[in-house]
């Protein structure tokens, strides 16, 4: 089963798995923000931010499942505001294939929400990782996607959002991280060295740090990831960097294990993966993704790491 994509609702598609992936790798569609298409019972659809965090807790309580005991989840969500429409009207959400990013105020609803004033940041992404930790998660690390190119807004009564969170979640207490494989290249202070009775870095003429006596190439990478968005041309709605997922996949697996996206879109998951000599598993609501998918893979991955095309395994959705 490995290198393969089933399409149709992962609600469904995710109980045909037979394998155990090493971690997860995803981004769900936010709450009210995107048509998807038009299918019913479409994810993000819900008409109160709890029935999306309750119908996520679902979805990743299937995702665990699927993962090894000393599996991790990496989930990607980003926040959005409350916006009321007293005359009844809801228009239509924004349904464009060449759109590259999402807004962040939901469309105006007619439905009032108990506990929500209009302009009201949601919350959403810690709504969705108290949950999943309320549900058995472990919830981890809080990381931030900073975003250097961020969608422009034209608010006056606050800061235009630059960010999104990545969630750290585990199943187990104990589970598997390689830390070595994400270090950060480290500011090179030098060795400690006493001449004419004071303390100075070889070759820097900078004073080092109290007590140091030897020189790190490396740290532990920081929890802000700095990571331009890239468009990918024809893509799914919204795409992942691949930059923003390599070292997610790192740290969580190892070469020859599986990465699991219950969320595929274009891919970014699946490419990445291959291209660090790992298998992939992904489920995807439309088949027409599927030759993107592919393509985007043969574009990216050198060709000695593509061991074969994926395999596109086909299940109705429900």
């Amino acid at each position: 089963m490995r290198d393969t994509i089933l399409f149709g609702d992962c609600r469904e598609t995710l109980k045909e798995f037979d394998e155990k992936a090493r971690m997860c790798v995803t981004s769900p569609p936010y709450y009210g923000l995107r048509d998807y298409g038009g299918e019913e019972n479409q994810i993000g659809q819900e008409q109160t931010p709890e029935e999306y965090i309750d119908e996520m807790v679902s979805v990743f309580r299937l995702v665990r499942d699927c993962l090894t005991d000393d599996g991790t989840l990496w989930l990607n969500i980003g926040d959005s505001y409350y916006n009321y429409r007293k005359d009844g009207c809801i228009p239509k959400q924004t349904f464009s294939k060449n759109r590259q990013d999402l807004p962040i105020t939901t469309p105006r609803r007619s439905n009032k929400l108990q506990g929500y004033k209009d302009k009201d940041l949601i919350g959403i992404p810690w709504m969705l990782a108290f949950a999943l930790r309320k549900d058995g998660w472990y919830l981890r690390q809080d990381i931030i996607w900073h975003k250097p190119n961020p969608m422009p807004e034209s608010v006056r009564d606050r800061c235009t959002k630059s960010h999104e969170y990545i969630f750290l979640l585990s199943k187990n207490k104990n589970y598997y991280y390689d830390n070595e494989a994400i270090k950060e290249p480290a500011k090179d202070w030098g060795t400690r060295d006493r001449t004419n009775g004071k303390y100075h870095n070889e070759g820097t003429g900078l004073s080092p740090h109290t007590g140091l006596t030897k020189s790190y190439p490396t740290k532990n990478k920081r929890s802000v990831w700095s990571v331009t968005k890239k468009p990918y041309k024809g893509a799914h709605f919204a795409t992942f960097p691949p930059e923003l997922i390599e070292p997610c996949v790192k740290a969580g697996s190892q070469e020859g294990d599986i990465v699991l996206d219950p969320f595929m879109g274009s891919g970014t998951t699946a490419t990445v993966a291959k291209s660090l000599n790992r298998d992939y598993i992904g489920c995807e609501l439309h088949e027409e993704y599927g030759t993107l998918i592919q393509k985007r893979i043969q574009d990216y991955v050198p060709l000695n790491k593509v061991s074969q095309e994926p395999s596109i395994n086909i299940l109705d959705i429900i």
